[in-house]
């Protein structure tokens, strides 16, 4: 604790890390509600897995506390069809009514967000939006080719029209979003039997609703919606998720686990330089969360990990830049296998982050290699060179706990204390070996001599 409060950056580090690991552990951890009351939740983004697990969880959230219904206000261009796929089939196996709302004015239910609209029990939309525009893209937005396109897009028109259907609206409307592109306002929509009714916000939109009823099921189970005065809950996007939802791209999350491992060489390099290797695991850990909810290939996952691996050994043991092209070929080939083709518009790593990013950190830690491995190489004659200072009494030029400084001959030194044991700043240690550039000390019983009795000799 002591090195602790030295150095704030490395509390600032470990806080960041603290509050992430205490909103997860939150994020399950809801207040009480009474029961009756209405459920809102707000989805404003491309539907993907973060989506598709907060649909998850604000649904289990209103049905465990028996509210009345359950309003979900969204606006979305489009996103993934498999995590579209698991939202609709979470709001048709919902034991609560479920209204899709639209909202607000300007807002769209493109693509994706037309099958998640028509799944609700009870779909709205506030004036001046449109839905529609359902045909199926690759990944990144570019056209599908071939028999492939014909492929997808039945299977999306048969899937459209199958949910039309299950919920008594316009199936022929449907799939035409689907295979034309066709859009159409809110106002449209209700003539045309796409959606029931349109409201201005969420307080018009329960006074229209109070007293109807709704079938759950097709099993003819019906529920009577009693609104009138009932409390509104909010249920949104809670902290993690909402990381979660900036960092959830192949492209960033290969570019926290990449710029992670070099903050750890980096640390492995230096280690009295303070920070990198505090941060280096906090943008691991972040990398690898992202990693969770995207559809990822085991083998790329195996290996960024073993890129990580053979960087910090190039550093750590001289590999003479045999490693460090390993690391750097796994890094790159880790983003190219990264996300699996189980989805074809999941979106891939981009060949610019590849070359920039692996590239670039492939470059820096065989630079820092191939220092060390002229280091190794250089004739040691006077005490100036590593293994010169072996033997050598010193001082701690701050706390070793193991990683710091030393100062020995007027020099300072990176180091480390044998056995991982903490040496307090200023206390005397003496060096017993050397690993690269850093030295290896041990507490000193007898303290070095004062400057004026001492010899220290000056670079020459």
């Amino acid at each position: 604790m002591r090195d602790l409060a030295r150095h704030p950056i490395r509390l600032l580090g470990l806080a960041i890390l603290t509050l992430g690991l205490g909103s997860l552990l939150l994020s399950g951890c809801g207040s009480s509600n009474p029961p009756g009351a209405v459920h809102v939740s707000s989805m404003a983004q491309e539907i993907g897995p973060v989506s598709a697990s907060f649909v998850e969880r604000a649904l289990d959230r209103a049905e465990d506390q028996d509210a009345a219904a359950w309003v979900l206000m969204m606006d979305t261009p489009g996103g993934l069809i498999s995590s579209t796929d698991d939202i609709v089939q979470r709001i048709l196996a919902a034991e609560i009514p479920v209204i899709v709302f639209v909202s607000p004015a300007g807002a769209r239910a493109a693509s994706a967000g037309t099958f998640i609209t028509m799944a609700g029990h009870i779909a709205a939309m506030a004036p001046n939006t449109q839905i529609g525009a359902a045909h199926p893209v690759a990944g990144g937005g570019g056209d599908i080719e071939g028999d492939l396109n014909e492929k997808i897009t039945n299977d999306a028109a048969a899937d459209i029209r199958g949910i039309a259907n299950h919920r008594g609206r316009n199936a022929e409307w449907a799939e035409q979003a689907v295979r034309e592109s066709v859009s159409i306002t809110g106002e449209e929509a209700v003539e045309l039997n796409v959606v029931d009714l349109t409201a201005y916000d969420i307080n018009h939109l329960i006074d229209q609703l109070d007293g109807r009823v709704v079938q759950l099921n097709p099993e003819g189970d019906e529920v009577t919606l009693e609104l009138a005065g009932v409390p509104i809950v909010e249920t949104n996007y809670n902290v993690a998720e909402s990381i979660l939802d900036v960092i959830a791209d192949p492209n960033v999350a290969y570019i926290l686990t990449s710029i992670g491992s070099l903050l750890l060489v980096v640390e492995a390099f230096s280690p009295g330089l303070v920070g990198p290797g505090v941060f280096g695991v906090i943008m691991l850990i972040f990398g690898f969360y992202a990693l969770g909810p995207l559809d990822t290939n085991p083998a790329g996952i195996a290996l960024l990990v073993l890129a990580a691996v053979l960087l910090l050994a190039e550093v750590l043991v001289a590999g003479f830049g045999f490693l460090g092209i390993g690391g750097t070929v796994s890094l790159i080939l880790g983003g190219l296998l990264l996300i699996g083709d189980a989805s074809f518009d999941a979106e891939q790593v981009s060949l610019w982050a590849l070359i920039v990013v692996g590239g670039g950190v492939g470059a820096v830690v065989l630079g820092l290699g191939a220092l060390i491995g002229m280091d190794k190489r250089r004739p040691r004659w006077t005490f100036q060179g590593s293994s010169g200072i072996v033997g050598q009494a010193g001082v701690a030029h701050n706390t070793l706990s193991p990683g710091g400084t030393i100062v020995v001959n007027a020099e300072l030194w990176s180091a480390r204390s044998a056995g991982d044991i903490e040496i307090d700043q200023g206390a005397p240690v003496r060096v017993v070996g050397m690993e690269g550039l850093t030295a290896i000390v041990e507490s000193d019983p007898d303290p070095p001599p004062s400057p004026s009795e001492s010899r220290w000799r000056r670079r020459s």
